[in-house]
Parts: structure tokens; sequence; C-alpha cells
């Protein structure tokens, strides 16, 4: 309840909650005051006060200055008046604080001067600038420039440029579209007011010229030195004369380009400038006939920051007390001190001394509120904290004695005496009426705690702490109770499991029994959590005195000194055991690579952990740059003892890049690899495997075209690879050779005028590199390009099937008559009245003699003709036979549908269709019906406008489909739903 009670009436100086901001006020604008924000909490609440220009500002009733809350309140702001710097002072009975400095500026644009602007007469195809020249102004301004009329504004397109530093127009090569008159543009922006006003017109003219080249001339450059502040924007503007337009480039001299780089041509522009983007940085203009460049710097600095700071702080009376405050900055910032608002300087217990403040014997009137304020040329901070000077006889209400203190028999026991006291209180301790001192079993620290050792149940007894200093004295009682010891009756042994296995550490204990027992595990010191162990632990009892610990699935990394304590309040007991899991070994180490031939290398590595099984034998796998996948290699020997630390890896691809890892194992299984030795590549050596995929065949008239399969990385084996091809006719003596450079290739063509058409061929290929040939492939035939077929089909006949098929038979060319493989027919067929070379074109394929042609059109003339063609094109046209596709069927479909039913029968009719003179004939009538939606449909034909349909019993309904037929094909269909209680259509 006093706790209670001291935090609701606590009394604390003002801490900001709200500081007054850089404020810009418009001239002329509607809203006639100026508001600046302060507040502060503080109990009991604060006051304000403000200054300006460091000058106390008079808050009278009939001013122009109000305080509302700890607002100040400027009614009719006037530039001469009231521009300058603002601070709020908070003030209450603890002290007093300052805020951050604001200032207030007016904003504002003037007209631009009234005299007319010089026209500017220039030589078409040379650059020009227009001066803006802007009235005065504040803020900062953005430019554009009018040509002739408002709103016609020019636009920045790489050849026009308008400086957002100067405001001026610069145009790097004048063409006859720029003629005309200019304006500059300039607007500001303050707050939510915009203003614009624009320059008298300054008149363009052009003297008509041959415009030659000439280099580029930079005009628009930044300063040679451009400060920013860490965290800005910071842009950079460059452009050029020049003819042809000149390009911009932009380079940091003394870096890399920086990804925050924005934008190119002429204006750099860095997003959040930090002190790695410091630096000298060029400008190039370049065109064809030459190049400009300027370079400036990039300066950056910072407005302070805090490092460290000070913060609320409590202090005994005549204590010793020292405060830091660390800034950063570029300049570096200076660190002043205020006390209650006022400058604080070194004098008598006070030594400032940069950011270091230093209280020797404090006393009450040091209590305040204190700041430390950092300040460079580019802003200021401040940090504020409360000092609290303390003064007050001890007082045990906090803290006291504990009331009753368990103590074991043999043990020791640690009794802490803490008053709260300003100045420190001295401290003394008695057992009864008995004043303690220190001896061999008695101790009282420098602190006042009282610590007993060996204690037996003579120690029992009331023990009193008497705590005093200036102020006053008080003291706090507690009773001393001996207990039993707690002891391990039943120790954890040491045990060796495999990994996997399952085992109990014992742990039994006694102890005094009106005091609780708890056990904790420890592995190696380490204090075991049961829940977060993933189920490998847990309690095997629940009796109090049994804390029997049950490992699950054994890991490698349980093995380790298991510690069991046994606690109660008072003292504890414990016992340890070691614990052995044995498991696969360890991953070896340190895998070297050397005496790298061709085929193999030599590998060597370290000893890993045995995991306490001894290692039978090591694997060596390795991967290549064409496989993520770790295989299994060959070695020599064959088997690797365990004791052994090298080996030779055989069987290796040459020229392949290699990495390899070393595998230990032993009776319980094989262990986790080593890391990957270094990326080795083997050495090169001649092919050992002939190309694959031989063949080829086709091309132009007199070539023979040889096809093989590109050779995979992996059969290459060194520099330099390639393919040699050897041919000659079949039944010839001597042999042509070409070499064919580059693994990629994948056929070679040989051109020559002796070349008959489709000639067969011996081909044979070998591969090659810079150390020597591989074997060659087995012989294969091919034939030289084919020859179109000389010879036409025959017999050609075209039969109408329907309004839009026809079939197209013919009698085939003979074989013999084919120089090269038939690969089939091309039927052409044509309107009469169109030309052949319009004809459409269906191919078969083999050797059938008949085709099927649909999509005609109805009721036509058309012309076919076949030809034979192989892979060197198609043969001559057979003579062309004519057809006509018929009529089209009627395109009205069955209507006046009706049913009626009768027993197990349903009859269906419907009006008959009359053909109209340019449609086919009605030869009879198709039916498709269905019984329901999932049943296939059956047909049924009929030659009159009636059938009758076959029901079941259980008849409901049913799906019809009906249309006309006739030589010109199957007509629109009817589509009815028969219902057995209705006969409508």
């Amino acid at each position: 309840v006093w706790c209670q009670a001291q935090s609701s009436t606590r009394s604390y100086g003002p801490v900001f909650e709200e500081q007054p901001s850089h404020t810009l006020y418009p001239e002329g604008s509607a809203e006639e005051k100026v508001t600046l924000s302060c507040r502060a909490r503080a109990s009991p609440p604060a006051t304000y006060r403000w200054k300006m220009n460091g000058t106390e500002i008079r808050v009278e009733p009939d001013s122009r200055y109000r305080l509302v809350a700890g607002d100040l309140v400027i009614s009719n702001p006037v530039k001469a008046k009231d521009a300058g710097s603002y601070q709020c002072l908070a003030s209450n009975s603890r002290g007093t604080v300052v805020s951050r400095e604001a200032s207030l500026r007016f904003g504002f644009l003037q007209e631009f001067s009234a005299e007319e602007r010089d026209p500017v007469k220039i030589t078409e195809g040379w650059g020009v600038m227009f001066a803006c020249s802007p009235p005065p102004h504040y803020p900062g301004l953005s430019y554009r420039w009018l040509l002739n009329e408002f709103p016609n504004f020019i636009p920045a397109d790489g050849r026009r440029f308008v400086s957002q530093t100067t405001g001026n127009l610069y145009i790097a090569k004048t063409e006859a579209s720029d003629l005309g008159n200019y304006s500059c543009f300039a607007t500001t922006h303050m707050d939510f007011i915009t203003k614009s006003v624009f320059s008298k017109f300054s008149h363009l003219s052009l003297a008509a010229e041959d415009a030659r080249q000439f280099a580029p001339s930079i005009k628009a450059r930044f300063p040679a030195d451009t400060y920013a502040l860490a965290g800005q924007v910071v842009t950079l503007e460059c452009f050029a004369f020049g003819n042809p337009v000149p390009r911009i480039k932009w380079r940091k001299l003394d870096g890399s380009q920086s990804s925050k780089w924005i934008g190119s041509e002429p204006l750099l522009q860095i997003q959040d400038v930090g002190f790695e983007d410091e630096g000298t940085y060029e400008c190039e203009a370049e065109n064809i006939k030459g190049r400009d460049t300027y370079q400036g710097r990039i300066i950056i600095q910072a407005q302070p920051e805090w490092l460290a700071v000070i913060s609320d702080t409590e202090a005994d009376i005549e204590s010793d007390l020292r405060w830091s405050c660390v800034a950063a900055g570029k300049p570096r910032p200076a660190v002043r001190w205020l006390r209650n608002g006022q400058p604080l300087t070194s004098q008598n217990r006070i030594e400032v001394s940069g950011g270091e403040l230093r209280f020797s014997k404090l006393v009450r009137e040091d209590s305040g509120m204190y700041q430390c304020v950092a300040e460079n040329k580019h802003g200021t901070v401040y940090a504020s904290a409360e000092l609290t000077v303390q003064a007050f006889a001890p007082d045990f209400r906090l803290s006291p004695v504990k009331r009753l203190i368990p103590a074991a028999r043999s043990g020791k026991v640690i009794i802490p005496c803490q008053p709260r006291a300003a100045p420190k209180a001295t401290v003394l301790w008695t057992k009864g009426t008995e004043l303690l001192v220190n001896s061999s079993r008695v101790t009282i620290t420098a602190d006042g705690t009282l610590i007993l050792q060996n204690i037996s149940k003579s120690d029992e007894g009331k023990y009193t702490c008497f705590a005093e200093n200036s102020m006053g004295k008080a003291n706090s009682t507690g009773i001393l109770s001996v207990r039993d010891a707690t002891k391990i009756t039943l120790a954890p042994s040491s045990a060796d499991i495999n990994v996997g296995e399952n085992l109990t550490l014992q742990c039994h204990a006694s102890h005094d029994p009106t005091m609780d027992l708890t056990f904790t595990w420890a592995l190696d010191d380490f204090p075991i959590d049961l829940d977060k162990s993933e189920g490998h632990y847990r309690r095997a009892s629940v009796k109090e005195a049994i804390g029997d610990l049950s490992i699950s699935n054994a890991q490698l990394r349980h093995s380790g000194r298991y510690t069991c304590t046994a606690q109660t309040v008072v003292d504890s007991a414990s016992e340890s055991a070691t614990l052995t899991v044995r498991g696969p070994p360890g991953p070896p180490g340190g895998v070297v690579v050397r005496d790298i031939s061709d085929t193999s290398v030599q590998l060597s590595w370290s000893r890993g952990f045995d995991n306490h099984s001894p290692i039978a034998r090591y694997l060596i796998e390795a991967r290549t740059l064409l496989s993520s996948q770790w295989k299994q290699m060959r070695t020599n020997p064959v088997n690797i003892e365990g004791n052994a630390e090298t080996a030779q890896v055989v069987n290796l691809i040459p020229w392949m890049d290699y990495e390899f890892r070393v595998l230990a194992s032993n009776i319980l299984g094989v262990g986790e690899p080593s890391l990957p030795s270094s990326k080795i590549r083997t050495k090169e050596a001649a092919p050992t495997v002939a190309p694959s995929g031989l063949g080829g065949g086709g091309g132009a008239p007199n070539e023979l075209i040889i096809n093989w399969t590109p050779t995979l990385r992996d059969y290459q084996h060194g520099e330099g690879f390639g393919y040699l091809v050897s041919f000659r006719r079949q039944g010839a003596r001597d042999w042509l050779t070409a070499r064919v450079p580059r693994p990629e290739s994948l056929h070679y063509v040989y051109r020559n005028e002796s070349i008959a058409p489709y000639t067969p061929f011996e081909v044979k290929i070998r591969a090659y590199n810079r150390k020597g040939e591989g074997p060659e492939s087995l012989t294969a035939i091919v034939y030289s390009a084919e020859e179109e077929p000389k010879v036409a089909p025959y017999r050609v006949v075209a039969k109408s099937v329907l309004s839009s098929e026809m079939d197209v038979s013919w009698e085939p060319v003979e074989q013999g008559d084919v120089t090269g493989v038939l690969l089939g027919y091309e039927i052409r067929y044509w309107k009469d009245g169109d030309k052949e070379e319009a004809a459409d074109r269906v191919r078969t394929a083999g050797l059938v003699t008949s085709a099927h042609v649909t999509g005609l059109n109805p009721n036509t003339n058309y012309h076919v003709s076949v030809r034979a063609y192989n892979r060197a094109g198609t043969g001559p046209p057979s003579a062309s036979t004519n057809v006509t596709t018929t009529r089209p069927p009627p395109k009205r479909p069955p209507g006046n549908i009706s049913w009626t039913f009768s027993g197990s029968t349903v009859s269906i009719k419907w009006d008959p269709v009359v053909a109209k003179a340019d449609e086919s004939a009605v030869t009879g009538y198709k039916m498709l019906y269905r019984q329901d939606s999932h049943s296939a449909p059956t047909l049924y034909l009929a030659s009159k406008s009636r059938i009758d349909i076959p029901i079941p019993e259980d008849f409901t309904h049913a799906f019809v489909q009906l249309r006309v037929t006739g030589p010109g094909g199957d007509g629109t269909p009817a589509e009815v739903h028969i219902l057995r209680n209705s006969g409508g259509s």
C-alpha cells in the first residue's frame, strides 16, 4: 500500500511531448496567425514561457502574443517583428527544461522585372542559353519555360534543359522549330499555397546557314564543391551545347557507382546520400566531334545525432555522480550543459568538460532538470534528464530481513540486509542480544550481508540487522530455522549406448520432510529444459524423492557429463555420471587433392571423430560441373581401411572439373561427409569415344550432308575439340577427310558438281582435340541430295462425295522412276476460272494412291492434278481432271414434329422437307434417338416422314435429333424432347 501511494503522488520534472517546429508563413496568407506548439508532461503540471532570439516574450492581454496551454499563438505576424528563432521553456517545482529552437520565416515571391527582355539572334544549329533572372523569393523555386503562349511548356527532351538551380533554359542545338518567344515560369510551394509568376518574353530568331557540326561545350555546371547532409537527396546538373546533341555520362572518379543513383543525362540524383557517396564526380559530354568534361566534389556533412544520453537519476546525498553525453556529427558537435534552462559551467563541486558532467558530494540543491545540448552549424539536439538527490533515514519497508530463514544442517546461509537509506547506512548484526562479529563461521560483508557457515542446531534463533545514517536509524529481524540436509541416496551411473537407443539415469535423494524437493539435470553444466528437448528427455518418475532422467532415441550430441541436482529452498546436493553415445564417425577434415593426372588424383585427409566406435573404412565421392549430385568413386585400393589417410581416385574423366569429399564408416553406419575439397581440373587427353548418331542426306543438288550428334562435355577430354569427317563414294578406294572445329558442330556439307543425285557414300567420323585423335566410328551409308521426281502419276479420278468433299485416286509412279525416296503424293485442286498457282494442296504420306479432300464449296467445278514428291521437291503434274461438287442439302430442318404412344411404341411424324432448286434432293431422313443424356444415341433411317421406335414400359422421356440426308450430305438438325404425357413438337 505504501508503494502504491508513493507512486500515485510521485512528482517529476517536465518532459517534452511536443516541441516547436520550423515554420514557414506565406506573406499575404488568409490564415492571420501562426501557432508554435509546446507541450510537456509534468507533476505538478508545467507552466510555459517563450523566448525569441534569446529574449523572453512578454505575453500581455492586449499583445499579439497569447498562450494556449503551452502553444504560442502570434496574431497578424509581421516579418520585420516576428521573423526569428523561438524556444519554449517548461517549468514546475522540480525544474525547467528548454525546447529545441524553431525558426519562423516568411515566404514570398515577387513579380519579375517589367523591363522588356532583349531579343536573341543566333545561327541555326548553334546552342543558346536564356537567363531566367528570377525575382526575390523565399524559399526556393521550381522553373519551367513557355514558348509563345501559356500553357505551351517546353519539355526536357535531351536537346533542351531547364536548370532547377538558376532557372536558365539551355538549348544544345537550335532547330527551326525553336523560333518564337520565350518566358521563364517560376513557381513557389509554401505548405498548401502555390504561387507562380512569369517573365517578359524574349524573342529568338535564327539565321539560316548550313549547320556545321561542333564538339560539346559544357554550359550548365554543378558547383566545384557541393555540401550535403547525410540522408538528403543530392542533385548535380550538367548540360552541354553541341551538334549533334551531346550524350551526357556520369562517373565517380574515386569509387564505384552507387545503387542509389537515379536518372542520367543532365541530372545525377543520389537518394539518401551517405558518407560513402563523398568524392569527386565527373560529367562527360560527348558526340562524334569530341568530348568535354567537368569535375566537382560532393562533401557530406551531418547534423548532430546522439550516441549516448543522460537518463533520470536518483542519487544519494553526499555521493558522487558522473553523467556523459556523446554525439556524432560533421563538423564534430560541441556539447554544452543546462541546469533548469540556464548554462552550467564548472564551479566548486561541479566539473563540466565537453560531454562530461561530474558532481562531488551531492547536496539537495543539485536536484533539478539537466540538459546536454550538442550543436554544429547544421543543427542542435537536446537530451534531458532529472536529477533527484535523496536524503532519508534507513527504511526496511521495501526490503525487510526475511521473517523465517530456513537453513540446512552443516550448510551455509546468506541473510541480506538492504534498507533504503541516503546516505548509505552502517550495519550491525545481533543474535538475540549477542553482537555478531567476523569469525571463522561468521562473515559480515561490506554491504551488510550476514553469512553463516557449517550451520548447527545451536545457530537457531532471532537475527536482527541494525542500520543507521545521519538521518536516523532502523532495524529488521528474522528467525533462523535449521533443517536436515539434502543428500543423494542413489547416484546416476556412467553408461555407453549406441545412437538411437534409450537409457534411464537414476537419481534418488533424501531431504528434510518439512520442505519441498525438486530435481534438475544439466549436461556439461548447461541446464536441460525438458520441454524443449524434442522428446529426447523426460522425467521417469513422479515420486518426490526420485528424479530419474529417461533419454529416448539418443544422439551423438547427448554424450557428456550429466549432473543431477536435488534442491530445497535451503540447500542442494549433486552427483554426476558420464554418458557415452556411440555412432557413425564424424566428418573427416582437410581434404587435399594432389598428383593430378588425366584420369586419377591422389587424395589425403585427416581423421575425424570416431564417435566412440573405430572407423572401419572410408568412401570417396565426387561431383563435376555437369551435375550437383555426389557419386561414389572407384579408388586404389578398392577398399580404404579405417587407419588410412590417403587414397588414389581412378577412372576420372579427363579435362573435367571435380570436387571431392570423404566419408568414414564404422559398424554403426556411414557418417557425415567432409567439406568439399577445392575444385580441380583433371589433365587433358585425346578423345576415347567416337561421335554417335552418324547419318545424313537431303540438301541441294550436288550436295552430300553428313549429320551427327554433338559430343557431350564429358567426352571432349580437352581444349580445341572438333570432328574429322571421312567419306567416299560407295565402291571407291580413297577417302576424303574434312576437319570440322567446335564441339557444338552437328553437320558437314560437301559440295561438288560431280555428285550425282542420290549417290550412296560411305561415311565415318572421329573426334580430335589438341592432345590427339580419338577412335573412328563404324561406317554408315549416306546418300547425296535427291532429285525431284521426273514422272507424273496417271489415271487420276476425282469423285464428288458430298457438297464439300471429294475422293481422288490415281495410278502411282514406279519407284525406279524416282531418284531418291518417294515420300508421297501432293493433290492440287482449284476452282474453274482460277489459276493453278492459287491451288489448295493436300499431301499424303507413303505409297497410298487415294486421298479424301474436304472443305470444298458446294455445287462448284474443280480442276484436280496429282504430283509425286520426295525430299528434293515435287515432280511434274498429272493431267488434270474435273469434278463438280454436289449441291448442298436443304437448309430447312424438318418441322411440325409430333409423336403418339401406342403400347411399347412411340410413332414420330413430321412435315416432309422439299429441296429448293439450288439444293440437292432429299433421299431420306436420319434420326439420332437417345433415352437420356447419359446413354449412347441410336441411329434410325427413314425414307418417309414417319418412324416407329420401340420403348420400354418405364419410358418417361427421350431426346431426338432429326435431319434430312441426300447426295449433298446431311441437313440442319431439328431437336425435340419427347415426354410420355405430351405429343407436341
